[in-house]
């Protein structure tokens, strides 16, 4: 289970440049896997601090992604920044935040952030933010495409 949030100030969201593999240099939402004893919640929380010693409050479950192909289940929660104190953690170069039209779309790390980001800022739009959930395939190691499941 990877867990994560998409950190909130304002008209703006909270990314990390990873200073790790894999995609070292990209940029990401501020997420990892949970650890043992913990809430799904908690791991959120949790990686938010450790990767851009940001403190949020979660406003709700927003994304649900499977992986079967690597066996990972993404789980992404709105939250909403406590203050604009955060810098980089031991896993981020830098830490920012960008509205829609400077999120650097080409220079983001992995499908699961492009596909949620995409569906945050529509759903930001028509102002209601709704559960949304797919399924990434793949066929060996190359991509297929989405499967959504649910975005009500």
């Amino acid at each position: 289970m990877v867990v994560g949030t998409i950190p909130e100030w304002e008209d703006k969201i909270l990314l990390c440049k990873r200073a790790i593999e894999p995609r070292v240099g990209l940029w990401t939402l501020p997420a990892g896997f949970m650890e043992n004893r913990e809430t799904a919640q908690e791991g959120a929380l949790r990686e938010t601090f450790e990767e851009a010693n940001a403190r949020v409050e979660l406003t709700g479950l927003y994304s649900l992604f499977n992986l079967p192909h690597i066996s990972q289940v993404y789980l992404l929660f709105r939250g909403r920044l406590l203050d604009l104190d955060f810098s980089p953690g031991e896993e981020s170069l830098e830490v920012a935040l960008f509205s829609e039209d400077e999120i650097p779309w080409d220079q983001l790390a992995f499908p699961i952030v492009i596909e949620t980001l995409k569906l945050y800022f529509e759903d930001r739009k028509k102002g209601d933010f709704t559960l949304c959930s797919a399924t990434i395939k793949r066929d060996h190691d190359s991509f297929v495409g989405y499967e959504t499941t649910q975005h009500e």
